[in-house]
């Protein structure tokens, strides 16, 4: 099991490392009263993804778990198969932001410089800098698993993610997304003031762990919107639970993919929108 890196982990003082949270002045006014406070914000960083230095997408994201980020995001970007077509990950501070230099390939990195974002990706938005409809919507492996999990599995993983959050017990600020087994029990959590990012960030973690993705599911803190369907059937699991609800393009793509679709997955309900044949009560 992993643990997410903590404000005081001595793991963060790496080179390359920011914190992930930050000090700030400000005014609490509460019942016609004023105090100063200090208060703890979540930290947004650009990060430049280059693979083999040339520069492929600059993305706002939480200073923790970068080279998880690296491995997920280039798998769910679609510029690699599979974790080990990534050789090698360097993360390099700079004043002003990260650069994530990641090794693949000449024929990977060569495919993906013709597709590089023209565009930063900001907070909320994991497509940003795409060009064509094609690169945003694009062409899916069909989810096969058979598997079928209980709706109290999807409950428990929904409660543990609810208690294994640390920067947004500090922050309020960030997503969290969670790989959980098969009966629920949480095994990997991700956290990211982006959605997009805490699920490439689980990704990442997931598949350097070499744990089969399929063997478990993903719950996320966020709405379920298409490009988090679209990176949950890429990284192969069958079923994504979000504690809020889905777009409208997000079931079509779920539907399609075969992947199964839940949204309102908290206390102990949940609604299932496609293939709802993998869960059992």
């Amino acid at each position: 099991m992993t643990t997410p890196l903590l404000p005081d982990s001595p793991a963060m003082q790496r080179d390359g490392y920011a914190q992930p949270v930050a000090d700030a002045a400000a005014l609490r006014i509460d019942a016609g009263g004023a105090d100063p406070v200090t208060e703890l914000l979540a930290e947004e960083t650009p990060v430049t993804l280059a693979y083999n230095l040339a520069p492929y997408a600059v993305m706002m994201t939480t200073p923790a778990d970068l080279e998880d980020f690296a491995i997920g995001f280039s798998l769910t970007e679609g510029i690699v198969n599979r974790a080990s077509d990534v050789t090698g990950v360097a993360v390099v501070r700079y004043s002003r932001g990260v650069e994530l230099q990641i090794d693949v390939a000449p024929e990977l990195a060569a495919a993906a410089a013709t597709n590089r974002r023209r565009l930063s990706g900001r907070t909320g938005c994991g497509i940003c800098g795409m060009e064509s409809v094609e690169q945003v919507l694009r062409t899916l492996p069909p989810v096969r698993d058979d598997t079928h999990i209980a709706a109290t599995a999807v409950t428990r993983a929904m409660r543990e993610l609810a208690e294994r959050q640390p920067l947004n017990a500090l922050t309020g600020a960030v997503h969290a997304a969670a790989w959980a087994q098969r009966d629920g029990a949480v095994v990997f959590v991700r956290e990211d003031v982006g959605r997009h990012n805490a699920l490439d960030k689980l990704a990442g973690a997931v598949l350097r762990a070499g744990t089969p993705p399929h063997e478990g599911f993903v719950v996320i803190t966020s709405r379920g919107s298409f490009e988090l369907v679209q990176k949950a059937v890429l990284l192969g699991v069958p079923l994504l639970a979000a504690v809020s609800a889905p777009t409208a393009l997000a079931v079509r793509v779920a539907h399609f993919a075969g992947l199964t679709l839940a949204g309102f997955a908290r206390d102990d309900r949940m609604t299932v929108y496609t293939h709802p044949a993998r869960i059992h009560l």
